[in-house]
């Protein structure tokens, strides 16, 4: 029989280095999604293959023209893992206490456009818009919208007892922090999601080492997030020998420079734009990744409506002498001293050999001196925020898979990187004007245009997209429908093979 029928299997132990910085939605843009999919549940979701939202907690549609008014209506009785209801009053209370809480940086940034939230009866919800935006129910399906219990969950603070209480496939039977989560059946689930296992375990990892060496030694059965290009290039091929399997997918994971306007040398045009024309994406994705990413020439990656490679069109291969002429331009003769900083433990092992590479590139031009600077995620986030860095690194991965997510997240002056950037073609007319419409193959012209004028300010600097890498035991199943758009594992598809 299969695992999910038995109540004595143990558990599917799966590996990750991407540890949540909180168990809240409320306060959570980033990696703590990985978690928040499995045990909270939202009103429209991905299942696996799907390019669109569909029909989670509830079967949700624009009732409008204008894509101003976003009604859903709440599957039937519904409950929390504690056992008590979801109704159309918790949706409310949900949405409603991320922009009363308001957490800097936080999922707040993504309402944008939610004027109210209205309710009729126990299962009615809807949205009202303070403009056309077709990505809404693209926010909606993001794990930062994740339905709370409000008895459990403060209305203008964030819960702190260490504890979740959602409605998703599993319940949190115990979190230790950064170390280990684990998930158990929440027998009152109702939603898309065919779970094929009873219990998964998360078990975090600081490196990729760690987390491999624990998959070949049979402590965990499957690694996700953070593996290593060269623990990628070990296993490829290898399966037949090691009885691991590796599996491969296609991934809008990408990596990029912020450059701070605020700082002397790193608010200057000509120096960001002779940066871009030093650096060679290439070779960072090849030396560095061994080719298990691919080099990116706009902030929109390969497979999107929209993706250009406007960084390539304007300042073609690397050179020397025409980053010079850059700076020449513009009285700049000396040398430009930059400080660049980057994290130790947020995106993999590979990040301070990226970032060596990158300061081997510039200073190789004799155009550049190069600082590099690094802290933990923890304080290196409060760093960015507060605005402490000229030039820094930082991932993305998206809330959804629409060329607007790696667009409106970093123009506005309150954006994802905390780095006011002011574009009003992009987010007073581009951005408004794709939002208008529903077809989001239809949009190709706008996003094109942003792409230009973000590769002409080079205010970030696109370096690499990924790809997504699961690696497993032979023993287990379900790895290729396990990742949803967003580069979020499903747990749920995980399973062990039959056996006799």
């Amino acid at each position: 029989m299969e695992s999910g029928d038995s109540d004595d299997e143990k558990p599917i132990v799966v590996g990750t280095t991407s540890a949540p910085s909180t168990l809240d939605p409320a306060a959570s843009w980033d990696g703590s999604w990985e978690l928040f999919r499995n045990v909270y549940q939202t009103l429209v979701a991905f299942p696996s293959g799907a390019a669109a939202p569909e029909a989670d907690a509830a079967r949700c549609s624009f009732k409008d023209t204008t894509n101003r008014v976003y009604h859903c209506e709440l599957r039937e009785d519904m409950k929390f893992s504690d056992g008590d209801p979801v109704d159309a009053a918790a949706v409310k209370y949900s949405i409603d206490r991320i922009r009363a809480i308001g957490v800097k940086g936080g999922p707040n940034g993504l309402l944008g456009s939610l004027d109210r939230v209205e309710t009729r009866g126990d299962r009615d919800v809807t949205f009202h818009l303070t403009k056309p935006d077709a990505t809404f129910p693209f926010v909606l399906a993001t794990p930062a919208m994740s339905i709370v219990d409000p008895g459990e969950y403060p209305a203008k603070e964030l819960r702190a007892d260490g504890k979740v209480t959602g409605s998703g496939p599993y319940a949190l039977r115990s979190y230790t922090d950064d170390t280990k989560a684990e998930l158990v059946e929440n027998p009152h689930y109702k939603g898309f999601a065919d779970r094929k296992n009873d219990a998964v375990t998360i078990r975090y990892f600081t490196t990729s080492s760690e987390m491999v060496a624990a998959l070949k030694s049979k402590e965990i059965d499957a690694t996700f997030r953070g593996l290593a290009a060269e623990d990628v290039v070990d296993l490829q091929g290898k399966h037949d020998a090691t009885g691991l399997q590796l599996v491969e997918g296609a991934g809008t994971e990408i990596s990029y420079l912020v450059f701070n306007p605020k700082d002397p040398w790193a608010g200057k045009r000509a120096v960001r734009r002779a940066v871009a024309q030093v650096v060679d994406r290439g070779a960072i994705a090849h030396k560095v990744y061994k080719d298990t990413v691919e080099p990116l020439y706009s902030m929109v990656p390969r497979g999107l409506a929209g993706h250009t490679t406007d960084f390539f069109d304007d300042f073609g291969d690397p050179s020397r002498a025409k980053a010079a002429e850059l700076l020449s331009g513009a009285g700049i003769t000396a040398p430009v001293p930059l400080t660049l900083w980057y994290t130790t433990d947020r995106y993999g092992s590979a990040t301070e050999p990226e970032f060596t590479e990158i300061k081997r590139q510039l200073e190789a031009s004799k155009l550049f001196t190069v600082t590099l600077k690094s802290r933990p995620w923890k304080t290196y986030e409060k760093g960015y925020r507060d605005g402490e860095y000229p030039v820094f690194g930082r991932g993305w991965f998206p809330d959804f898979p629409d060329a607007d997510n790696f667009i409106a997240p970093f123009v506005g002056q309150d954006n994802a990187v905390s780095t006011p950037y002011v574009s009003p073609v992009i987010t007073d007319q581009l951005l408004p004007q794709s939002r208008g419409e529903s077809d989001r193959g239809a949009v190709v012209r706008q996003f094109e245009r942003a792409q230009q004028i973000m590769a002409d300010d080079s205010r970030l600097l696109p370096l690499w997209q990924g790809k997504q890498y699961i690696a497993a035991s032979e023993e287990l199943s379900g790895g290729e429908r396990a990742l949803d758009p967003s580069t979020i594992m499903m747990m749920w598809e995980l399973q062990r093979k039959t056996s006799w």
